[in-house]
């Protein structure tokens, strides 16, 4: 029964996190938690697990051709470095204040898309001079802590920053997060943490089942959706992981 409802948690969390750019960490981490994981051991754990995610979602984006190859790299280069350092500081800093600080901002992320109508609606290319991709990659950076070091919501914010500095619609900003942050991002976390803690491998063949099925199905879901269905569906997932942040 455990190793079935790591496969349902995992599958549903992965599909709305392939779907709307992020927060498969609301559902998946918090149950491997509840069955009895140490939080660094679980922290690992769901990080290999959704690397899954990532190839899941890669296959069906790559059948549309619609990532940049140039600004891939960017994207790459740019957040690695910060998620190895996250992964490296989570293990010895006590969690709770910055998970609410992460929740205070994941809302604000929330009321933001909610206010601004019209956001990642449509593509329209900007900041992508010396100065806009230089302070785009540092924020990028700082993303890359974030997911390095807590691992519930930082997808959505890597997603929103594609969208309002970049320009990007959100099905192309999706598209980046899943392939870049969820294969890339997330197996630069889960070999340092792999590296560095523990994690649980024999549950890893259930996980990683539910996250690749959840992430070529979430794919498939942001591609043949509107940009209207994306927005709304990661407003609901950045009010729900706020507010989960926040109290715990």
């Amino acid at each position: 029964m455990d190793f079935l409802l790591l496969f349902l948690v995992s599958l549903v969390a992965n599909a709305f996190s392939a779907f709307a750019g992020g927060g498969a960490g609301l559902l998946q981490l918090p149950v491997l938690i509840f069955l009895g994981l140490p939080f660094g051991t679980a922290l690992a754990t769901h990080k290999v697990a959704t690397v899954a995610l990532g190839v899941g979602a890669t296959v069906r984006h790559l059948r549309e051709g619609s990532l940049d190859k140039p600004f891939t790299l960017y994207i790459l280069a740019t957040g690695l470095p910060g998620v190895a350092l996250g992964a490296v500081g989570i293990l010895s800093v006590p969690g709770r204040i910055a998970e609410v600080s992460l929740g205070i901002l994941t809302l604000a992320l929330a009321i933001y898309s909610l206010l601004r109508q019209d956001l990642g609606q449509t593509a329209q290319c900007r900041h992508r001079d010396r100065l806009g991709m230089v302070i785009g990659g540092a924020v990028l950076f700082l993303l890359g802590i974030l997911n390095g070091s807590l691992t519930s919501g930082t997808w959505l914010f890597v997603t929103l920053w594609l969208v309002r500095w970049f320009g990007l619609d959100y099905k192309t900003a999706v598209a980046y997060v899943l392939v870049l942050v969820g294969m890339f991002w997330n197996g630069t976390g889960a070999l340092t943490l792999g590296v560095l803690g523990d994690i649980r491998w024999d549950w890893l063949p259930a996980l990683l089942a539910g996250s690749l099925l959840g992430g070529y199905l979430g794919a498939h879901l942001s591609i043949t959706q509107g940009n209207r269905w994306i927005k709304r569906v990661f407003e609901v997932l950045t009010l729900t992981v706020g507010i989960k942040l926040i109290w715990g």
